[in-house]
């Protein structure tokens, strides 16, 4: 969604780099390409003034006059007031004293109310929570039946005494569900109300209704990012018209602008809360400006591939791995068998250009990231699956006539499971090589990074001295030579014409004689 604002922040900032002081003409030119660059992406008019403002006044300040790299500072600057206009600090949910938590959802009709119900209960779900979804949206065609469908996939329980199709109080419904819920022993009530095509007064009362029969502690205005402006002006008559603690962003996975998300906070003063990305139930978290800031920035986002990893990571598998990679064999105890339930555990974090997105600087080849084919990883678990358990555990017994048998068991050329096999052990060398703290393979040694002891060793072993005379009665005249020249050399002082060491028994360190060779 953040595309095309991302690589007009990046054009902007890399004309600044370089710069050992920002004249006032950079800070103008820069503030203009970054207003052009909100204005094109949907920003809302007001928040790109005080964006503007904010970072104009910043740059002209001591904190980037004074700085060693003021591009740097001005990246900076510009990160800050992003994650200012996104809301700030992260925003979590409240919590009643006594449960149950009654969250309330409300927005337009087609904003993705319904299933993102689902996604947020099972979201809480994993938090250890018991949710009960609650269908209030009595009106619109087959709702009822949605939210008992996305309950069922999200594993959690769902109220819906009422058919709806037009049938049914919203109203007595929600009153309800908080005695059912307290029967259930359910902490958490979430309703899922009825929208409109636009807003009209029966929406508001209804909702204001709902609202006052159920008092919830969080109500939750569900906008869909791809609408641009209209979900801005859509939040602010929401406001003033019912009133709401937070905001939802639902699609934040499609290809408009993404202006509203920006704007959102800034203008209704209610920061956004949660986001959606994707249609599975599972592309749902708690949204973080700072890490929004940092992807529009092309900074990445690390901590929450992190958190998806140790969401998706056995440690005891993690640790099993590790130890396998570190042992005595070199790795060699690391199978295919291992590879592909590594490969199986990534495939669950979501898709691999999601991931890559998330690392720093991987704007710079966004194109080759979304050209990525996504079955190639089945291609290559198929290739493993059509192999017998012993060419799994010791893939060297592969020969020609087995990759034959392998290629047509899997539907694949013959070179793919031969590449495959080479690309494996090179892999698993490196993991190896990685595990045990040496670096990587083929690198030089630095102090502290591991990688050197074997290239070291290795060019010692190459580094020839002066060579020895293979007849004895030359070599011992020569050694003669040396002694004598040392006892002229202590007679008239040491080295660098430093007086000579008293102690004559004075010896090198160990790492000095290495490296000395």
């Amino acid at each position: 969604m953040f595309d095309t604002l991302s690589d007009r922040l990046s054009a902007t900032f890399k004309n600044l780099r370089g710069k050992g002081r920002l004249s006032e003409a950079d800070i103008d030119a820069t503030a203009r390409e970054i207003r052009i660059a909100l204005l094109e992406a949907d920003v809302a008019l007001p928040v790109v003034r005080a964006f503007i403002a904010n970072v104009k006044e910043r740059a002209r300040g001591s904190e980037v006059s004074q700085a060693l790299n003021p591009a740097q500072q001005v990246v900076k600057i510009v990160n800050e007031e992003l994650v200012s206009i996104l809301g700030g600090e992260t925003r979590r949910l409240r919590f009643a004293k006594t449960a149950p938590t009654v969250i309330m959802l409300a927005g337009l009709q087609g904003a993705g109310k319904t299933t993102l119900a689902g996604k947020l209960g099972l979201w809480l779900k994993s938090q250890g929570h018991s949710p009960l979804l609650v269908a209030c949206d009595l009106q619109r065609p087959n709702a009822v039946n949605q939210l008992s469908v996305v309950a069922e996939r999200a594993g959690v329980a769902v109220y819906a005494p009422e058919p709806g199709n037009g049938v049914g109080d919203p109203v007595q419904v929600a009153k309800d569900s908080i005695e059912f819920a307290k029967a259930k022993v359910h902490d958490i009530v979430i309703v899922d109300t009825a929208g409109r095509l636009g807003i009209d007064q029966e929406l508001m009362q209804q909702a204001a209704d709902i609202r006052d029969a159920v008092s919830p502690d969080e109500i939750l205005f569900v906008v869909d990012a791809m609408i641009g402006q209209d979900a801005v002006n859509t939040a602010e008559a929401f406001r003033d018209g019912v009133g709401f603690d937070g905001v939802v962003l639902s699609k934040l996975d499609g290809d408009a602008r993404g202006g509203a998300a920006l704007s959102i906070a800034h203008v209704t003063g209610k920061q956004v809360m949660f986001a959606s990305n994707g249609e599975k139930l599972e592309d749902f978290d708690a949204f973080h400006p700072d890490r929004m800031a940092s992807r529009i920035l092309d900074m990445g986002d690390l901590l929450t591939l992190i958190e998806q990893a140790e969401k998706t990571f056995s440690q005891e598998e993690a640790a099993k791995m590790a130890s396998k990679l570190q042992s005595s064999k070199g790795g060699k105890d690391f199978t295919l068998d291992d590879f592909l339930a590594q490969m199986e555990q990534v495939r669950k974090m979501g898709s691999i250009s999601k991931l890559l997105g998330m690392l720093p600087g991987m704007g710079q080849i966004k194109d080759q990231i979304n050209n990525i084919d996504e079955r190639d990883i089945d291609r290559t678990a198929a290739i493993i699956k059509s192999m017998t358990p012993k060419e799994r555990a010791e893939p060297t017994i592969i020969n020609g006539s087995r990759r034959a048998r392998i290629a047509k068991g899997s539907g694949v050329e013959v070179s793919a499971v031969k590449s495959l096999v080479e690309r494996f052990f090179e892999a698993r060398k490196m993991m190896s090589k990685m595990a045990q703290g040496g670096g990587m393979p083929g690198m030089p040694g630095m102090p502290g990074m591991g990688g050197g002891p074997g290239r070291q060793k290795k060019q010692v072993k190459q580094a020839k001295g002066k060579r020895k005379s293979g007849n004895p009665m030359k070599r011992k005249a020569e050694e003669a030579a040396a002694a004598e020249r040392r006892e002229q050399a202590a007679a008239q002082g040491g080295a660098f014409g430093l007086p000579a060491q008293e102690d004559k028994n004075f010896e090198l360190p160990d790492e000095f004689k290495k490296f000395m060779g």
